[in-house]
């Protein structure tokens, strides 16, 4: 599976050889977009299988994990990089925020209020409202920001974020 263009577009902005954080990293797209960048990466998701041939790489840690299960695994932890995509659960915001360090670079893609007519995810839980993540960025420097309809594989309703930790 290719990274998402997002992703490719904005991870330069991330400090070379950076620390990046992988989060609900899945079947590890940009897992391994951001190994073959040269980052050391942390992925981290509730099932790791998806990441099992990776596991011998040495830039590579994992922590197999439930991100919802009210506490953040990576106590203090701080990174040059963090890729969510395609996965929102709203009480992760402040811990994903606080990760960043200095100069550190969020790139956030997920759903937002307007897919249930395209497909899942179609509960709102699961789905951003209009500006959702400017508000959650909003002690960050937004750098780039979009959300709307995208047509290009198949049709859905996304926001999308990058953001730098100018403290």
């Amino acid at each position: 599976m290719e990274p998402f263009k997002w992703v490719v577009t904005h991870a330069a902005s991330i400090a070379p050889k950076g620390d990046v954080l992988d989060l609900a990293c899945g079947n590890g797209r940009h897992t391994r977009f951001a190994l073959d960048q040269g980052f050391r990466v942390m992925a981290i998701d509730i099932n790791l299988t998806g990441v099992e041939d990776l596991l011998d790489r040495t830039n590579l840690a994992v922590m197999e994990t439930d991100l919802e299960e009210g506490f953040w695994p990576l106590g203090n932890a701080q990174f040059d990089g963090i890729i969510v995509t395609n996965y929102l659960h709203r009480p992760l915001f402040p811990h994903i925020v606080g990760a960043l360090a200095p100069g550190g670079v969020l790139i956030y893609e997920t759903f937002m209020a307007g897919n249930e007519a395209y497909g899942r995810p179609a509960n709102p839980d699961f789905l951003l409202q209009p500006n959702e993540l400017k508000d959650v960025c909003k002690r960050l420097d937004i750098v780039a920001f979009e959300q709307g309809l995208e047509d290009d594989d198949k049709p859905a309703v996304k926001q999308k974020i990058v953001a730098i930790n100018r403290s």
